[in-house]
């Protein structure tokens, strides 16, 4: 056994794209150029994080909702880059 672990810290719920996109637009106060296409080889249609370890290991489980991860996400990266 490796004496260390990666343990996966995420949604273990599928988001929608548009959600996502619609919580980054209005965080960022811009309108997405969006432009849909087919599925395209390598594409997932569906994919969420698996957090079996994480919970049985800590009892943790991420609560965050998905707009409010990514305002926090955006000011963090708009303060570390000064932006």
């Amino acid at each position: 056994k490796a004496p260390w672990c990666i343990y996966n810290i995420g949604n273990n719920k599928p988001v929608q794209l548009m959600d996502y996109i619609d919580a980054l637009e209005k965080t960022l106060g811009k309108k997405a150029k969006i432009n849909f296409l087919s599925l395209q080889p390598g594409d997932v249609p569906d994919t969420y994080a698996n957090v079996n370890n994480l919970k049985m290991k800590f009892n943790y489980k991420a609560s965050t909702p998905i707009a409010q991860g990514i305002n926090n996400f955006v000011k963090w990266y708009k303060n570390y880059y000064q932006l």
